[in-house]
């Protein structure tokens, strides 16, 4: 005993029936399938994504102005060294590879542990179902957190190391801090 006749698309067929008998009822019905309710909700929320970009855009502003803080002083604070290893005969393309590149590996050993938890948070989200369950973080999105997080470092500590190779042997040994 088959109720419903074998067809490839029975959805739209029964959606329409559906609505056909309570076309003339005081609330008539508008049938539709639950992934079209989910997104006709999240239209209803307005352009999402922009609203997200900006938010990230700021979050990562607000991390390199505060990175850059960071950098500055440490690098600051360092002037005796820099002055050692100018002694020792580094030069100033040396002493700022090694400022930028500490701060680069810095970010990027924090942009790959916050990728890694983020898959994992992604990853509980999508198994309670419902909205989150196509959910997935992609290798092309943790590869441009991972380019981000090489730019905030370079960004942030670029400057401050520029300046600490210009420091000239007497005033860094000389320095107090």
């Amino acid at each position: 005993m088959r109720f419903w006749p074998i067809h490839p698309n029975p959805v739209t067929r029964v959606t329409t029936a559906i609505d056909e008998q309570f076309r003339n009822a005081d609330r008539p019905t508008k049938t539709e399938t639950e992934h079209a309710f989910q997104l006709g909700f999240i239209g209803m929320l307005g352009n999402i994504k922009a609203f997200i970009m900006s938010i990230c855009l700021a979050v990562v502003f607000t991390i390199l102005l505060v990175s850059a803080n960071t950098m500055a002083m440490s690098i600051r604070e360092r002037t005796r060294e820099v002055g050692v290893l100018k002694t020792l005969g580094f030069t100033r393309n040396t002493i700022l590879g090694l400022f930028v590149g500490e701060a680069v590996s810095l970010s990027l050993v924090g942009g790959l542990m916050g990728s890694i938890l983020c898959v994992f948070v992604v990853r509980a989200m999508a198994s309670q179902g419902g909205m989150f369950a196509r959910m997935k973080v992609a290798p092309l999105t943790m590869l441009a957190a991972l380019l981000i997080a090489a730019v905030v470092g370079f960004a942030s500590s670029f400057v401050p190391s520029y300046h600490a190779a210009k420091v000239n042997i007497v005033d860094g040994l000389r320095h107090i801090g």
